[in-house]
């Protein structure tokens, strides 16, 4: 683990190692629980920076033993409700309302949506569609693919039909959106979330030259280019890790989380940690998110959501073929009055 090693060489937690304790859940919820159930048997300070989609049911262990989630990648509902979870960015809800505005202020009149078939994403069109709609745009289309679609041929025409700009919503099977816009010559503006059109989707396609230079971005963090991430590319120099991917990113903020609070406390355990993290003033992520904290009077205050306290997002693009700001001088944006503003009439 990078961030064990990092953490170590530059004076552990007060001066003592800090031990890290992996558990792969293989993408199986009851995999999920025994992981679960190890970091209760081990009498972990903290399960932090992981990625599952079971977190629905590994969340009421972890709670009923007191120990703090920290920085989820908000993919269950748990991660965004349960009170032993300390979400470090917006999730779903944040980042696709600041992408729906982002599209609005880069000139885009008319968009499509393209996005899987399946519950998961119909909140996904839910919170693009209030980004777009708040920044005075119209609803954009909503364009459902299939989750056995191979050829995305059909998808891309009508996404492209009467529309300026398209968010692919497709995840790591956004390839195959992309290899049939590329085969159909549309030269409508693309877009996504973090994640979805990548570098290395870019490099493929033409690099500089691609059809997705100049894609509007919307992200959670600064790029990786940025002086915030100076360490983490250290830390991670030589090592099969992908700097670029969204949950390796949160993983390195809620490690900064852990560390900033852990060295307040007289004695690291996981209540006083909890006490910590939930009456902290700001903790300084070193320019990688604005100060966090997770008061009471900073919860997003929507049921469901409640756990959410940082509502900023980044508005990047791909230029070169790499994923950077999409204006010089570029910072946080901050969706939490789109999110919570009362519906007219």
């Amino acid at each position: 683990m990078p961030d064990e090693k990092w953490i170590n060489d530059n004076g552990g937690i007060k001066g003592g190692p800090l031990k890290v304790i992996t558990c792969n859940e293989k993408n199986d919820a009851a995999e999920a629980e025994k992981c679960a159930q190890q970091a209760v048997a081990e009498k972990v300070v903290a399960v932090v920076g992981s990625y599952s989609l079971a977190g629905d049911r590994f969340m009421p262990i972890l709670q009923k033993a007191g120990i703090p989630y920290i920085g989820g990648t908000g993919v269950s509902a748990a991660e965004f409700s349960n009170p032993l979870s300390f979400p470090v960015n917006g999730g779903t809800p944040v980042v696709f309302a600041a992408h729906g505005r982002q599209l609005v202020e880069e000139g885009c009149e008319k968009i499509s949506g393209v996005r899987y078939d399946v519950a998961a994403a119909a909140i996904v069109s839910k919170f693009l569609t209030l980004g777009v709609t708040s920044a005075g745009g119209a609803p954009p289309k909503d364009l459902k693919v299939p989750v056995t679609a191979t050829d995305l041929a059909p998808q891309v025409a009508a996404a492209t039909k009467g529309s300026d700009c398209v968010s692919v919503i497709l995840g790591t099977h956004s390839d195959l959106f992309v290899t049939s816009y590329v085969q159909s010559g549309a030269k409508t503006k693309l877009g996504s979330v973090v994640g979805n059109l990548t570098p290395e989707l870019a490099e493929s396609t033409g690099g500089a030259g691609s059809p997705l230079e100049g894609s509007a971005i919307t992200g959670y963090y600064p790029p990786v280019s940025d002086a915030a991430w100076k360490d983490f590319v250290e830390a991670t120099k030589g090592k099969d890790i992908d700097i670029t991917s969204g949950a390796n990113a949160t993983a390195w903020v809620a490690f900064k989380v852990f560390t900033e609070a852990a060295k307040k406390l007289p004695t690291i355990s996981a209540e006083a940690l909890v006490q910590e993290l939930n009456t902290t003033s700001g903790i300084d992520t070193g320019g990688l998110t604005p100060a966090l904290n997770w008061k009471t009077s900073t919860a997003l205050p929507i049921k469901g959501l409640n756990r959410i306290h940082n509502t900023t997002a980044t508005e990047l693009t791909i230029r070169d073929g790499k994923i950077e700001w999409a204006e010089s001088g570029s910072t946080f944006v901050d969706v939490r009055k789109v999110l919570t503003a009362k519906p007219a009439g």
